[in-house]
């Protein structure tokens, strides 16, 4: 497996990583001993470079990985997210909320440390920017964390370019998470020329469309009731035809290379810039190995080309989140 460097501290990590979200049901039920068997698969082809939140699955994500560091942590890059959290609504509904304050963000490293039975996070990001916190205050406490010894490197997830600038003034920000594939391509307009400028690495999740783009979907009614992507206006009736119409291109390269779409669509990720890292999810072997496989796929400028044109940005039908959630986007 080849590496990729993120930020400036130099943290290497393997060049395509692995999302564990879905190892904790949100899309649908998850086989818990297959997704360890996956999760020590993962590190025996080569790929290092996990990534969890305390909000996945509230906790059991993390309790999931920490099973597999038991035994192998020296192997993992560790990366783990905070500041997303659930309260209490009216009529008993739960609602999604952020918060960005220190005293969040020390007792959320000393909980995530325990369910991963670590002492040290390799990358720890603030999994949205809080907007009644000031972002040099949420990662000048991040950077109290490093300096403590608890975490290595901080990262920061879908903010927007002048809170990225902000925050890297405060700290070296070693990466910045966000979502990135052929059918979400905000990035490339604004936060993803300011990592290339100074020098933070672009990590990319949901890089394979949450799996529309491996062109297996044939119908929404392969979508369980269970299953995150069911609200999803990006997988709705109305907004299934065009969305899939968008494949043609992908599904042509992908028959001439006698490669997966999955792979075709990783490797236009990979070729994106040499900080740049997808971190597809998956939660069986199978898939994964598929995954890996992009990373000797090498399309030639036609081909990329071809695929630029036939997913330029805002060409998806439908929006990524529901309004509550799409409000802290880009702060």
């Amino acid at each position: 497996m080849r590496e990729r460097t993120l930020g400036p501290g130099g943290l290497s990590v393997s060049a395509i990583g692995l999302g564990c979200w879905g190892m904790s049901g949100s899309y649908g039920h998850a086989d818990e001993t297959e997704a360890v068997a996956t999760l020590h698969h993962a590190l025996d082809i080569g790929v290092n470079f996990f990534d969890t939140a305390d909000s996945y699955g509230e906790g059991h994500n993390e309790l999931l990985v920490g099973r597999l560091l038991k035994a192998r942590r020296r192997e993992v890059v560790l990366a783990t997210k905070t500041g997303l959290v659930k309260r209490a609504g009216p009529e008993g509904k739960t609602l999604l909320g952020v918060d960005g304050t220190p005293r969040h963000i020390r007792s959320a490293c000393e909980a995530s440390l325990v369910r991963l039975g670590t002492d040290v996070i390799d990358l720890y990001y603030l999994h949205r920017a809080d907007p009644r916190v000031p972002i040099e205050e949420s990662v000048g406490t991040l950077a109290e964390l490093v300096a403590g010894g608890k975490v290595r490197f901080i990262g920061l997830s879908e903010v927007s370019a002048e809170t990225l600038r902000r925050a890297h003034r405060t700290h070296p920000v070693a990466a910045l998470q966000s979502e990135y594939s052929l059918w979400t391509r905000d990035v490339e307009a604004t936060a993803l020329p300011v990592c290339e400028e100074l020098g933070i690495g672009f990590v990319a999740f949901s890089p394979l469309g949450r799996g529309f783009l491996t062109g297996t979907l044939l119908a929404r009614g392969q979508i369980g009731p269970d299953d995150w992507r069911v609200t999803n206006a990006r997988f709705a009736a109305e907004n299934w035809d065009r969305n899939t119409t968008l494949l043609g291109a992908l599904k042509e390269i992908a028959q001439t290379r006698v490669c997966t779409c999955a792979q075709a669509a990783l490797a236009w990720a990979l070729s994106r810039g040499d900080r740049v890292v997808p971190i597809p999810g998956t939660t069986c072997r199978r898939h994964l190995d598929d995954n890996v496989a992009a990373v000797n796929v090498a399309l030639n400028p036609d081909e990329l080309s071809r695929l630029d044109a036939a997913f330029p940005p805002g060409a998806a039908a439908g929006a990524r989140y529901a309004p509550e959630q799409a409000r802290w986007l880009g702060r």
